[in-house]
């Protein structure tokens, strides 16, 4: 097959990345944060399509929760905590927690995990293809992260309100 195929499954798998970056980012988090947190979607992104690849159906068998579900309860929680932090009347910015940065990186890869069942018959090389994964949603993380900072420098903490709101309505349109 050709390498255009993963490039496109590259991209796709990174939209959720940079959406939810886009929201993410209007928490002003600083610079080292961003990089970290786009570090670690490429990483997660790499990883969750090899673990899907090799032990993905046995575990599928096993949890009795669906990953939809457990995107939608991760980003909720997320949403709702921005949501709270933008009414809150201080102008303080809360680091972002390296606990936030793992089930960040954890939801916009699931369904790179899913991606992985499969991975043999999209593309021969998996090396190659999860590379691929890993690089471009490294990318689009960092972008949207910028994007988003820009928007709340723009508008100011309504940008984070509504950016709560976004990853609350992404959350809900995975378990629907």
């Amino acid at each position: 097959m050709s390498f255009l195929i993963p490039f496109i499954i590259a991209v796709s798998l990174s939209m959720d990345a940079f959406s939810l970056a886009l929201a993410y980012g209007t928490q002003n988090i600083s610079k080292p944060k961003t990089i970290i947190l786009s570090i670690s979607v490429g990483i997660f992104h790499f990883f969750m399509p090899l673990f899907g690849y090799i032990v993905g159906y046995k575990i599928i068998n096993i949890l009795p929760i669906k990953p939809n579900t457990l995107i939608f309860i991760v980003l909720f929680i997320i949403g709702i905590q921005m949501i709270l932090e933008s009414i809150k009347n201080n102008n303080i910015v809360k680091p972002l927690s390296y606990i936030e940065i793992l089930l960040f990186s954890l939801a916009v890869s699931l369904d790179s995990f899913t991606i992985g069942l499969g991975l043999e018959f999209i593309y021969k090389n998996i090396f190659v293809s999860v590379l691929l994964f890993s690089i471009t949603s490294l990318f689009f993380t960092y972008i949207g992260l910028n994007i988003g900072k820009i928007i709340n420098q723009i508008i100011g903490k309504l940008s984070t309100f509504i950016g709560g709101l976004i990853l609350i309505i992404v959350g809900i349109l995975y378990i629907l």
